[in-house]
């Protein structure tokens, strides 16, 4: 296997630890620990780990090895808000497009369908949903907004992704994002903008509350000093 295919693989098993909290905010650990545990060299470590830094997950200490960042929820709830105004100028203009119909066609094939049809896989909803918000900016037509958007989306993931461990959450974001499509539709700017608002508050709030709980479990199953 190639060192890139090995990093990759390293930042995998790394990132999956980190979502299932194996790994908890304040955690120290060196790039020769990790290499042990995963069996490869510390090249490949190394890029993973680094990788996961950019991404806001761990922080270096010159000389110390690597510690896991703790969770800045005030700074999540402010990204959430510019996300939440970002979306909401998105679609003031989206309504405003000739072809909304066209633009919005292939968000409306995904999310707007009978409950049976509905995706199960927590991984894939969560990617879609993601994709659906960021779909939603770039069918602005606005690039700026679009990037700016991409950046926040970005950073956010760390808490975000625990959202659909919940599996009723699957459901009502099916619903959700079905009602803010339909009144994007009609060209209700003011009720699409309401729906998505909502939609963003609860969904905020729900990965605050999951987050603190799962981090408390993980705590909590540590073993004792």
């Amino acid at each position: 296997m190639s060192s890139t295919s090995l990093a990759s693989l390293a930042y995998e098993k790394l990132r999956q630890a980190l979502d299932n909290f194996q790994y908890v905010p304040g955690d120290r650990f060196s790039e020769n620990e990790v290499g042990a545990d995963l069996g490869m060299s510390r090249t490949p470590v190394r890029e993973a780990l680094v990788r996961l830094q950019r991404e806001g997950y761990i922080s270096v200490i010159p000389k110390l090895g690597w510690i896991v960042n703790s969770i800045d929820f005030t700074m999540f709830e402010q990204l959430y808000d510019v996300r939440s105004v970002l979306e909401c100028a998105a679609l003031d203009l989206l309504v405003q497009t000739p072809d909304l119909e066209i633009r919005l066609h292939e968000l409306t094939a995904l999310w707007c369908i009978p409950a049976p049809q509905r995706l199960s896989e927590i991984a894939t909803v969560s990617r879609n949903d993601e994709q659906f918000h960021m779909a939603l900016v770039a069918a602005s037509g606005n690039q700026e907004m679009a990037r700016i958007h991409r950046d926040i989306t970005d950073r956010i993931r760390i808490v975000r992704r625990l959202e659909f461990t919940r599996n009723y959450r699957i459901d009502v974001t099916y619903e959700e994002h079905g009602d803010i499509l339909k009144a994007l539709l009609c060209r209700d700017g003011l009720q699409a903008k309401s729906l998505l608002q909502q939609h963003i508050r609860v969904s905020r709030d729900e990965v605050k509350n999951i987050t603190l709980h799962t981090l408390q479990n993980a705590r909590q199953k540590q073993p004792s000093l």
